[in-house]
């Protein structure tokens, strides 16, 4: 598991996400009426009166005597997600059965009588700013439930205790945990298995990886649809906590990806599809197929104007499909971006942390990529500071940076996760690490894949999805998965821009972004300030002949 970021790939360091004003936590709703929106499945949900929990189940607290029924539509909920886009899935799934069930979705968490508060545990900054939101809830009497790899990974926290807690496979029970929490009462599932178990081709019966995938949602985007493909990974790395919360690899079956996909492109309105998982490269393992065997049959269910960004990936499970992925990273509806976490470029710390594969690996990933991917990005992460890493082994990942300038890097100090190998190792003192993450910054910030060699530069279909966190820009990405800005004042109705792919023309660039215009003839920017300036001649022509009735009286 990488370490944690936000859902959106432009912002890789701290210092980045300081200029752009990004924040780790994640607001799922921005309005209250979010759940009234359309595109919400029509899947019935049967919901228990009373939870009886399994004896895989932790069951921790008590239940009390209350049992009325509940009226979801006298509940607000409001709803909090920090961490990777698996997390922000887990929170549309969430949020769509709860709307489907009646419950009113708000951005306000003064006037919500429930608060569900979805975790990371990758980084201690996360886990704390959780534990505060946490406290805050409890502080003013609301009914607070905890979800995500936090309480999944460690459900005996003293700062959790008496809260209902929702596992990481059983976000399909959220209603009910609701309605249970509302009675008073104190629910805490926490099973790694789902009941429904399924025979694969072996005959043994495969666990699910989670809920279903088709059921209803409420995105974050309504352009953006993120699908998790598996959860889970095949890995044990020493620093990472969210094998303790997400367990083993365990695989969505194709037809049921492919399915999902079709769905949302041809009815919801989706323009954008995102491949989330632990480990996209794992996935398939358990079922004796490979990514390459989803991406095939992925590709084909992805219409013209629409796009496939697919998530991240580990080295090992790669190395042998480069070949196959880079033809997929070619095809006009994929974007030729990937995820690629080395952590390290030192083949000791590699091993330290069990990442399973060595610098050369890495860099023979990246070059074949970089050859045969036409439009290529390709993001990476680095952890500074890890228990064993000496000053050669940080001078070799300094140059690796160096070396491939990567357009996207999320630099992260080593956080000691409890229970991790890695966390009863000795640490290198805290001054060290702060030294190498600042010099490892400083490379990164000296270098900008987006010189004035692009200015004048036109890149043909380019998809607009969102709007920008300084509200002054639309946001597009070319093939390369470049973010391309765009000012919403050029269009006299953005919405009619909004999930279509335009043409633009690279007209200034910064660190982590180009600005562009668009060339279509009906949004060029000639058209728009003449039509500015008609309106101002005509207004002026209306004042002249006010002014002259005015003077005759």
């Amino acid at each position: 598991m990488t370490p944690n970021k936000d859902t959106t790939c432009e912002q890789p360091t701290t210092a980045q996400q300081e200029q752009q004003g990004i924040k780790d936590i994640e607001d799922v709703f921005r309005d209250n009426s979010t759940a009234d929106k359309g595109g919400i499945s029509t899947v019935k949900i049967h919901t228990r009166r009373r939870v009886r929990p399994s004896e895989d189940d932790v069951q921790l607290g008590c239940t009390a005597a209350e049992t009325n029924d509940i009226n979801p539509e006298m509940h607000k909920v409001f709803m909090r997600t920090w961490g990777c886009s698996h997390n922000t899935s887990d929170s549309e799934y969430m949020a769509g059965l709860l709307a489907q069930s009646g419950f009113r979705l708000s951005a306000n968490k003064a006037d919500a009588s429930v608060w569900i508060l979805n975790s990371c545990t990758v980084k201690g900054p996360s886990e704390q700013r959780f534990k505060n939101e946490v406290e805050e809830g409890q502080s003013l009497n609301k009914k607070v439930i905890v979800s995500g790899c936090v309480p999944q990974g460690d459900p005996r926290s003293d700062y959790i205790k008496g809260l209902s807690i929702i596992g990481v496979k059983q976000i399909d029970e959220i209603v009910t945990v609701v309605e249970e929490v509302l009675k008073g009462n104190t629910v805490r599932l926490l099973s790694f298995t789902k009941k429904n178990g399924a025979t694969n081709a072996n005959g043994l019966v495969k666990n699910p990886p989670g809920a279903s995938l088709h059921f209803p949602k409420i995105r974050k985007n309504d352009l953006i649809e993120i699908i998790p493909v598996s959860t889970g990974c095949l890995n044990s790395c020493t620093y990472c906590k969210t094998k303790l919360a997400r367990g083993n690899l365990s695989s969505y079956p194709i037809d049921e990806i492919v399915s999902r996909a079709s769905q949302v492109v041809e009815h919801e309105g989706v323009k954008e599809i995102w491949l989330t998982s632990e480990d996209l490269g794992a996935w398939g393992i358990d079922l004796g197929l490979t990514i390459v065997d989803l991406l095939k049959s992925l590709v084909e269910c992805i219409p013209a104007d629409c796009m496939l960004r697919l998530g991240m990936t580990n080295p090992p499970y790669i190395l042998d499909h480069l070949e196959e992925i880079s033809e997929i990273l070619n095809l006009p509806q994929v974007y030729g971006f990937l995820h690629i976490p080395v952590q390290a470029g030192s083949d000791s710390v590699l091993l330290e942390m069990k990442r399973e594969y060595t610098r050369k690996q890495f860099e023979q990933i990246v070059t074949f990529l970089q050859s045969h991917v036409k439009s290529l990005t390709i993001a990476t992460d680095i952890i500074c500071g890890f228990p064993t890493e000496t000053d050669e082994d940080f001078e070799e990942t300094y140059a690796l940076v160096k070396k491939f300038k990567f357009k996207v890097l999320y630099i992260n100090q080593f956080y000691p996760r409890p229970g991790t190998a890695a966390a009863k190792m000795q640490r290198i003192p805290t001054h060290i690490v702060k030294q190498r993450t600042k010099a490892l910054t400083e490379l990164f910030l000296s270098y900008t894949p987006y010189d004035e060699s692009r200015i004048g530069m036109e890149y043909k279909n380019v998809l607009v999805t969102e709007i920008s966190h300084d509200t002054i820009h639309l946001v597009a990405h070319n093939k390369a998965y470049e973010q391309i800005l765009i000012r919403r004042d050029l269009f006299k109705d953005e919405t009619l821009i909004m999930g279509k792919k335009i043409d633009v023309k690279i007209i200034a660039v910064s660190k982590f972004s180009m600005i562009a215009l668009p060339l279509e003839k009906s949004y060029n920017v000639l058209q728009f300030l003449n039509n500015h300036l008609m309106f101002v001649g005509l207004l002026l022509v209306l004042v002249a002949v006010f002014l002259s009735w005015f003077y005759r009286l």
